[in-house]
């Protein structure tokens, strides 16, 4: 019975259960540091930490901070894709998460804007830039540890493993804030609770090192130190040698983070504060419509291995186009089921955007610049996707209303779809 069949397929599972433990727990822990930090962006550290002059101006500051770490990201990529292509997966994997852990931690502890002025918004950028930098290093190492360890015909499914840390960190970082919602007043909330999401991120880190300190290198980054010396500069190499497969890789990454951070950071702030909908619906609807992420994260990594995760790409892009035209209908604040539609449906077709990524983005380079190419091409796609998509949907949306920022979404889609269709081969 071949490894695609059902007791096959467990049994790969469990052969590679530690590489896949790794992957997963590593990018839950990050994304989930991440996501608490948009979360508190968009519900609290506006008022927190930038001088009072309305509501919208604030909401939009504290967006910026979250566009400073997709800045810190390449840069990230560009160092830790140095020492992942030159000395091993392993320990760069390591020192990212402890760059990450430690900067979402300090963040618990920070003074406000009220206690100590400007010094409180420059610190919280400094270690927003940290976590920025810290993930930076995250994705692609996370995803070249389980490509590179799959068996033949399972590098899409093993490389989908890392990407369901996203709704995993997600479904944590909400869930917990929905609990202090339930559980604290608002003023309470706001006076110390907030903090305690960050907190907890610390114990998150502790596991994620254990399980990541347990582990060897990837059977192909040693067959490529066996081969031949390391790139002394890989990001030089890369640039000269694979220029067209990192623009194309940049390119195919946009609509997913666009996706993403307009259902959740966006999509939370804009209904919260704008439309008055409670804080605790919002968060509810967004924790129902990220399984749907999920689900479609592993539905397009199982049909990858069987087609091409290219097709599957391709085909989630393609739908993000005519999801824009349909996005604005969702946000009715007499109608809260049609947000959840909205948002289900919208994070099902980013599930097909994102989690073929893994084993596209690392195909697109060989194993020597391959931690290199993969994370500089995820983070730069990320600040043309990511780092501006809540700032520029709250401008559109006070502009021109909802509907302007479904075109924006169809129009990354249209951006992903050249990158993808610009290369030709699977």
């Amino acid at each position: 019975m071949g490894d695609n069949a059902m007791p096959g397929g467990i049994a790969t599972m469990v052969k590679h259960r530690r590489v896949l433990v790794a992957s997963l727990a590593g990018t839950t822990i990050e994304f989930y540091d991440f996501y608490i930090y948009a979360t508190a962006a968009s519900l609290i550290f506006g008022p927190l930490f930038f001088p009072s002059s309305s509501p919208t101006a604030q909401l939009l500051a504290s967006f910026a901070t979250i566009a400073l770490a997709f800045v810190a990201r390449p840069l990230g990529a560009a160092v830790f894709g140095h020492y992942g292509d030159r000395i091993g997966r392993k320990s760069t994997l390591v020192a990212s998460l402890m760059l990450m852990g430690g900067s979402t931690f300090l963040i618990a502890f920070l003074p406000t804007y009220a206690m100590i002025g400007w010094v409180a918004p420059l610190l919280l950028c400094i270690l927003r830039f940290g976590q920025g930098f810290g993930l930076g290093g995250e994705w692609g190492g996370a995803a070249l540890l389980a490509v590179e360890n799959a068996p033949p015909g399972w590098r899409a499914r093993f490389g989908m493993m890392p990407q369901l840390g996203a709704p995993l960190g997600f479904v944590a970082a909400n869930g917990l804030f929905l609990l202090l919602g339930l559980f604290l007043s608002d003023a309470d909330f706001v006076a110390w609770g907030w903090r305690l999401p960050f907190v907890a991120s610390a114990l998150l880190v502790i596991v994620g090192l254990w399980v990541r300190l347990k582990l060897g290198e990837t059977p192909e980054f040693r067959a490529a130190l066996e081969a031949e010396a390391p790139p002394a500069v890989p990001l030089a190499e890369l640039l000269s040698r694979h220029l067209r497969g990192t623009i194309a890789g940049t390119l195919g990454a946009v609509t997913c983070f666009a996706l993403f951070y307009i259902c959740t950071a966006f999509a939370l702030g804009y209904a919260t504060a704008s439309l008055k909908m409670p804080r605790t619906l919002v968060l509810e609807i967004q924790l129902a419509a990220i399984l749907m992420m999920a689900l479609g994260i592993i539905l397009s990594g199982w049909a990858s291995d069987r087609q091409s995760a290219r097709k599957m790409l391709i085909a989630g892009c393609a739908a993000t186009i005519p999801l824009g035209f349909l996005f604005g209908a969702g946000f009715d604040p007499a109608e809260p089921g049609m947000l959840f539609m909205v948002l289900a449906v919208s994070l099902f077709i980013m599930g097909f955007t994102y989690g073929p990524l893994g084993e596209w983005l690392t195909a697109l380079f060989p194993p020597r610049v391959r931690y290199s190419g993969a994370s500089f091409a995820f983070n730069i796609g990320g600040i043309i996707g990511g780092a501006l998509a809540p700032i520029v949907a709250q401008f559109l949306v006070t502009g021109y209303g909802i509907g302007a920022v479904g075109l924006y979404l169809s129009a990354a889609g249209a951006i992903s779809l050249i990158g993808l269709v610009w290369i030709a081969r699977d």
